[in-house]
C-alpha cells in the first residue's frame, strides 16, 4: 500500500493519519501481514466486522472514523479493534445517534453505558455489547476525554490517546477510514 508505510522499530506505524478505504486496507500489510504466524483470517474478519459498524456510522451522517489499537501494531492476532469517531456533542446527547444506530443494527449493540459491560472468558476487562458481538469498539468524539492517561497522569482526549501507544506512551500513527466515493 503506497499511503501506508511499514512498521517501525517499536513494532507502530509512524506517527501521523493514514486514510484508507476499506479495500485498501484489506490489501494493506495491517491485514496481509509478511508472512510468518500473521493471522491473515482473523484480521480480515475483524475488518469485515469493523466495516458494518463503519457504514452504520456513514448512514447517520458520521464521516471521520479512525482504527487504532493492537491492529495498527505489529502484532500477529490482535485481540479487537478499537477506534472512535468524531460526531456533534447534542447528537450524542440527545439519544439520537445511538437510537438511530441501534435501528440500523440487528443486535442493537450500540450503547457506551458502563452498565451494558460484560465480562469475556479469559479477559479482566469488562467489554460493551458491540465489543461481544464484533470485536470492535468505536467510540465517540465530541471534545471530551477519554479517561486514558498519558505518561504523566494527564488524561487525554480521544485523538490524542490513539496515536500514542498505551503503556509506553510512543507516537504511533493511525488509520482515519474513507468512503471510496471520498477519495
Amino acid at each position: 500500500m503506497a499511503g501506508l508505510p511499514p512498521f517501525n522499530a517499536l513494532g507502530l506505524l509512524p506517527p501521523g493519519d493514514y486514510p484508507l478505504t476499506f479495500p485498501e486496507l484489506r490489501q494493506s500489510h495491517l491485514v496481509l501481514g509478511n508472512g510468518g504466524s500473521w493471522d491473515v483470517a482473523w484480521r480480515l474478519y475483524l475488518v469485515h466486522q469493523c466495516e458494518v459498524m463503519v457504514r452504520q456510522l456513514w448512514e447517520v451522517g458520521i464521516l471521520e472514523v479512525f482504527l487504532d489499537g493492537s491492529f495498527v501494531e505489529d502484532k500477529d492476532h490482535p485481540n479487537d479493534i478499537d477506534g472512535y469517531f468524531v460526531c456533534d456533542a447534542s447528537y450524542f446527547a440527545s439519544g439520537d445517534l445511538e437510537r438511530y444506530l441501534n435501528f440500523l443494527d440487528p443486535y442493537k449493540i450500540w450503547t457506551w453505558d458502563s452498565r451494558t459491560r460484560r465480562p469475556y472468558q479469559g479477559y479482566l476487562k469488562k467489554q460493551l455489547p458491540m465489543w461481544h458481538q464484533y470485536r470492535v469498539e468505536l467510540y465517540p468524539h465530541f471534545g471530551q476525554s477519554s479517561g486514558i492517561r498519558d505518561v504523566h497522569g494527564h488524561e487525554l482526549q480521544f485523538p490524542s490517546a490513539f496515536r500514542q501507544q498505551r503503556g509506553s506512551g510512543q507516537p504511533k500513527g493511525i488509520i482515519q477510514i474513507v468512503e471510496v466515493s471520498q477519495v
